[in-house]
């Protein structure tokens, strides 16, 4: 066979799936009768041929549903509140604001924040679930947490507390993240016994800890607080891991740069809001779905986004607390909020048995 008559077979094949792929969708199916047929192919001797059909009828019948369901989805409630954001958010995103955040004065989050806001008026709060409670009850418009680290992955406790609080993402960057050993004026490292830092800093300099295995790694509640800690402190065998920007700020020594696992060292920033707010430019969108006990459940969410060419960036599961082996997830997709396919698949899983919350549309820097 020659490469002209392969592609015409290859053509005539695939144009016969695709005829019958649209009569099939055309004909909504119960899931009792999609479980029996699935079933019925472990008769096929071919182990391999078998889980490959069942991989593509479960894809098939999860497109299937969800072309079903869009055709329902009309004037939702969620529909309605992208609308209502989309037309009574500014047209630009504030220079000026209260913003929550979690530490004290030379915080990463401090340091993310002035990035993001030309003039904020900062409020500090001792931990994450403190700029969550200061969001939701009005006491700031914003909040700025930490999500994840390019090297040490998720910042768990922030992935944790998203599940119990109301909120929105209005906005995200990304800030480079540069380590320094601080210690007291004077202060020499061969003298240092005992380091202080937050524990996604720890793990972000793991290896040159390893390195001094003698040193005594304590975790505190932020890397801005190790130094104040220090310098506070009557002790002069001790240091902290923090920013650079904390060393004139509690007048300590850098004793150590860049002591990072990487250079390249980033860690991605949020800002949340009680309300939702879409600003112009919006291009990447969060949601969290908690998919039932069913085979297949999570293949056939991510099917509905393929199917739109949709980029999923972001994919974390955690334990919903109190529910035995229930999880959630949370989405991160590239995505336009100006696309009907698009906010029509939210509105499709919005109005579905499982737990859906649609976390915001924003821009990322």
């Amino acid at each position: 066979m020659t490469a002209s008559e392969k592609q015409t077979q290859l053509e005539t094949i695939d144009r016969q799936i695709a005829d019958l792929c649209e009569q099939r969708i055309s004909i909504q199916a119960d899931r009792a009768y999609e479980r029996h047929f699935i079933g019925s192919l472990n008769e096929n001797d071919d182990i391999a041929m078998a889980t490959l059909q069942k991989t593509l009828f479960r894809t098939l019948f999860g497109l299937s549903h969800s072309y079903t369901n869009a055709q329902k989805i009309t004037n939702s409630t969620l529909d309605k509140s992208i609308q209502q954001a989309l037309d009574s958010t500014a047209k630009i995103f504030p220079d000026t604001a209260v913003v929550a955040c979690q530490g004290i004065e030379g915080a990463y989050s401090q340091l993310a924040t002035d990035k993001l806001f030309a003039n904020a008026d900062i409020m500090y709060f001792r931990t994450f679930d403190g700029v969550f409670h200061a969001v939701e009850a009005g006491m700031c418009r914003y909040g700025v947490l930490p999500i994840e680290n390019s090297s040490y992955g998720s910042v768990t406790q922030v992935y944790d507390l998203m599940n119990s609080h109301k909120f929105h993402i209005v906005r995200a960057m990304k800030l480079q993240i540069s380590h320094r050993l601080l210690a007291k004026p004077g202060t020499k490292f061969e003298n240092i016994k005992e380091v202080y830092s937050h524990a996604q800093a720890i793990g972000q300099c793991s290896k040159f800890l390893r390195e001094y295995q003698n040193i005594k790694v304590n975790i505190v509640a932020n890397t801005a607080v190790a130094a104040q800690m220090v310098a506070e402190s009557n002790r002069d065998d001790i240091a902290a891991i923090s920013s650079p920007e904390c060393a004139p700020l509690y007048g300590l020594d850098v004793i150590k740069d860049d002591i990072q696992n990487s250079d390249h060292n980033f860690t991605r920033f949020i800002v949340i809001c009680k309300d939702l707010e879409i600003y112009p430019g919006a291009d990447k969108a969060s949601i969290m779905v908690s998919l039932g006990h069913t085979p297949g459940s999570l293949t056939d969410l991510l099917s509905r986004f393929s199917a739109l060419g949709l980029n999923l960036t972001k994919l974390e599961s955690r334990p919903i607390e109190g529910r035995d082996f229930e999880f959630m997830f949370y989405l991160d997709v590239e995505a336009s909020i100006y696309s009907e396919q698009f906010v029509n698949l939210l509105c499709q899983l919005d109005s579905e048995p499982a737990e859906f919350t649609f976390l915001g549309c924003y821009k990322e820097n």
